[in-house]
């Protein structure tokens, strides 16, 4: 699944081209993603213009004079700007046609990506108003995070990757970075000290930073609107890496099931 730094790369590759630009039309040929694409979309949007485009955890906001778009990749989902006339291909399911006569395609093969409207204020859309604090923002601290997690029996991993503690941090990366900070992924949340909890802050913000700049992780279906792989998969330390050697210390990285997702982790430097 495309997460934060993934759709984030994603954001930075269609904001020049979509900014300032009219939308023609919205051709939608299969309405049937996760949530179906609201009937009569493609008239509330024709002809508007595109002030912005932005991000809330995993979600890109496209903010335009009708309204903010707000797109969701799912688990297979990806963006391309091609040529208008490009003849789709399978699971090309939406284009935002341009009038520069250019387009923003949607694939998503799988079909659990989005795009829905809202006419408001983003923010408060269901999909988003529930959403925690950014990771990369001022406002994410080891302080805030060790306040929170007081009491909580769940796993540290489970705590980050819920979005009501952190928005966006997914499963590549809270592993990543939980390894980082040398914290066992299983180890309770209340259990973590305020000098681990800014420890781990600082390692997430770094493994998200780092993945931004080199376009996010290709593990399967993920490219960037140019068609580019991302190349953060050089760089993880224990995620899919079961059973081969760990890159600092050498002891066999290992795997199990944590909450319907794969962990991994090394038993010697993470504690």
């Amino acid at each position: 699944m495309p997460e934060l730094p993934e759709v984030e790369t994603t954001r930075r590759g269609i904001e020049p081209w979509l900014v300032g630009r009219r939308i023609d039309k919205l051709v939608v040929r299969e309405p049937r993603l996760r949530w179906r694409v609201p009937r009569g979309l493609p008239q509330r949007v024709r002809g508007a213009r595109i002030r912005s485009v932005g991000r809330r955890a995993k979600y890109l906001l496209i903010g335009t004079d009708a309204g903010t778009l707000i797109l969701h990749l799912g688990m297979s989902g990806s963006l391309r700007i091609l040529d208008a006339a490009s003849p789709p291909l399978a699971h090309d399911h939406v284009d935002l046609v341009l009038d520069s006569g250019k387009c923003l395609r949607f694939n998503d093969p799988r079909r659990f990506g989005c795009l829905l409207f809202t006419d408001r204020e983003p923010a408060r859309h269901k999909l988003l108003a529930g959403l925690a604090v950014e990771p990369l923002s001022e406002d994410f601290t080891g302080a805030a995070l060790w306040r929170r997690a007081r009491g909580k029996r769940v796993s540290i991993k489970a705590f980050v990757m819920d979005s009501r503690t952190v928005a966006g941090v997914g499963n590549i990366y809270a592993s990543e970075a939980l390894f980082r900070a040398g914290i066992r992924p299983g180890l309770a949340a209340g259990r973590v000290s305020r000098a681990r909890m800014d420890a781990l802050v600082a390692a997430i913000r770094a493994v998200l930073t780092e993945a931004i700049g080199v376009g996010g992780t290709s593990l399967r279906d993920y490219v960037d609107p140019a068609g580019m792989q991302g190349y953060f998969r050089r760089r993880l330390f224990v995620y899919e890496r079961a059973g081969k050697p760990c890159r600092r210390c050498g002891a066999a990285i290992r795997q199990f099931t944590q909450g319907a997702r794969s962990t991994y982790w090394c038993p010697r430097c993470q504690r």
